[in-house]
């Protein structure tokens, strides 16, 4: 896999994670502040519905309650509330522990809630809750008993005669004080519409964000091929170029003075040092093998495994092969005796110096035609870039 590959695929992972990450947080904070502007709705209904009932309790008679039950406090509440929420998804009513109308009987949640209200400092209480698999917010703003409250609320003697009529002494409903939870007004929201609503929302900000995304993938796959893999690139194939045809003068042009300006400065500056090198080295060796061809006596040049790489004219004549057949050969093959030879450079290896290296040694050769002769052998040895060559100066004792 090329590296602008990898380079795109982890970015486009690493974006990816962190784009359904944000979709994940906006999603829930949507609905966090729908739930929150849910919320403020049921507060303002319920409290528009205390302030209606503390008002009626306040301004109407009791004849007036008599003579038209519509003015009860709670019945308008009851209507209004039903006003306010028509043709929306907000369910209103007024519940209390010590009810009169049936209708005002508490479920489990709202009897759970309104046992906390009874505590000091009642204030609105709400929780999503799940009802019938539908998730639901219960809302509840407690209703505190003033003065005008008690005349209905208060004790018996004190209470209306078309109250105590309907309601006889010793009935719940009596006998409230001042300050004190006579109910609360509880409000219930489906939040199933509220809530596809809001992931309607955000399907069209995935789409937009998603666009957005793949365009920025986009350009950030261009800018990293183009500032960054594509002069790499050019250094990876400068290289190439090198060891397949052993070229140095191509230097790798470069337009920034980055990081990877100043890699391509160093690599055309390594390709210069090297092409000198090379040049040095090929003049140097011009040189030596035009001094062993004036040489009076056979020269030739090996490895440490014994293969000729030089040699001149009188080695030729020594051997009875050509420079071109001779090369490559193992002088060992040309030793009646190798070992002394194998163990000298073998020595020079393990410690560093050897009694054949720099001294005189007798030594017999045959030629190709298995002639023997006795010749004076002197080994020298030079150490290059890659390995140490060995030099052996023949001189014939006789013919």
């Amino acid at each position: 896999m090329r590296i602008t590959t990898k380079l795109i695929l982890i970015i486009s992972c690493l974006l990816m994670v962190l784009f359904m990450a944000l979709a994940w947080t906006s999603y829930h904070h949507d609905q966090q502040m729908a739930l929150a502007e849910t919320v403020d709705t049921a507060r303002s209904i319920a409290r528009q519905i205390i302030e209606t009932r503390n008002y009626l309790s306040s301004v109407v008679q009791p004849g007036q309650v008599a003579q038209n039950p519509a003015l009860i406090p709670q019945v308008v509440a009851s209507q209004i509330a039903l006003r306010l929420t028509k043709g929306s998804p907000y369910y209103v009513r007024q519940v209390s522990l010590r009810y009169r109308n049936p209708l005002n009987q508490p479920d489990p949640f709202e009897r759970e809630t309104l046992q906390l209200f009874h505590g000091p400092h009642p204030h609105e209480r709400f929780q999503v809750v799940t009802a019938n698999g539908t998730p639901t917010l219960r809302y509840l703003l407690p209703m505190v008993a003033e003065r005008s409250c008690l005349l209905c609320h208060g004790s018996f003697e004190q209470a209306p005669a078309f109250v105590q009529q309907r309601f006889p002494r010793g009935h719940p409903s009596y006998n409230y004080k001042p300050g004190q939870v006579i109910g609360a007004i509880s409000v219930s929201v489906p939040l199933t519409s509220l809530y596809q609503a809001n992931l309607q929302g955000l399907e069209g900000e995935l789409a937009l964000e998603g666009a957005i995304l793949l365009l920025l993938i986009l350009t950030t796959g261009w800018l990293i091929h183009h500032t960054i893999l594509a002069p790499v690139t050019q250094v990876s194939e400068g290289i190439e170029e090198v060891v397949s045809s052993g070229n140095f003068s191509t230097p790798i042009t470069s337009g920034s003075n980055d990081e990877i300006g100043r890699l391509i400065h160093s690599f055309n500056e390594l390709m210069a040092e090297l092409q000198r090198r090379t040049r040095q080295r090929a003049e140097a060796d011009t040189r030596y093998r035009n001094f062993i061809e004036i040489a009076q006596s056979p020269i030739v040049t090996f490895l440490p495994d014994g293969k000729i790489v030089i040699a001149n004219q009188k080695a030729e004549k020594l051997f009875g092969l050509s420079k071109e057949e001779l090369l490559g050969q193992c002088i060992f093959e040309f030793m009646a005796d190798p070992q002394p030879l194998q163990q000298g450079i073998a020595d020079y290896f393990s410690a560093g110096d050897s009694q054949m290296i720099g001294n005189t040694s007798r030594q017999t050769i045959r030629d190709i035609c298995g002639r023997l002769f006795e010749v004076e052998m002197v080994v020298s040895v030079s150490q290059t870039e890659q390995e140490a060559m060995f030099t052996a100066i023949l001189r014939a004792i006789k013919e």
